[in-house]
């Protein structure tokens, strides 16, 4: 009896083997169908959005070699050339220490350099013994600080946290 027991079950189990087979493969195939209709819906999106990009870039005018807005070729916009030096008093008092704050120091064994912005957002680099304005020159860099000589008397140390300290020799 155990014999035609299990023999029965065998039978049962390739029947719902067999069943469950065949319902995967209906599954699969239809999947396949569907996967090709999205790549179609795809593939046409993205013929409609070529032709949209392609529609615009046709229309649009070609870019002139100049910049209109800058002017003339020198930095200034004026025929005399560059100004390096302030020439009034209002110039002179915009070149001062006290205008600028500290962003970025790179110290080298012989080099260094300090980053300064100004407070229309101009950056300005400058190196050892090289000038800010008039009698204000770059004596000393440190992680934490640069320090400015100020005339021959008062040294101006201006941090991170941006606090210019005066301090005389």
């Amino acid at each position: 009896m155990n014999f035609f027991k299990k023999i029965i079950y065998i039978i049962f189990l390739l029947l719902f083997a067999f069943a469950g087979n065949a319902d995967n493969h209906d599954k699969e195939q239809n999947i396949v169908e569907r996967a090709k209709e999205v790549n179609q819906k795809i593939k046409e999106k993205q013929a409609k959005q070529k032709s949209n990009i392609n529609s615009e870039i046709n229309s649009e005018e070609p870019l002139p070699l100049n910049d209109p807005f800058v002017g003339d070729g020198t930095l200034g916009g004026s025929s005399s050339g560059v100004k390096l030096i302030a020439e009034t008093e209002e110039e002179k008092k915009k070149l001062s220490v006290f205008n600028y704050k500290l962003v970025g120091i790179i110290e080298g064994e012989r080099v260094g350099f300090a980053s300064l912005v100004d407070e229309n957002g101009d950056i300005i680099n400058v190196a050892y013994n090289d000038e800010l304005s008039p009698g204000v020159r770059l004596i000393g860099i440190s992680k934490k600080e640069v320090i400015f000589e100020n005339g021959e008397d008062s040294l101006v140390v201006i941090n991170f946290k941006n606090q210019i300290i005066e301090r005389n020799n």
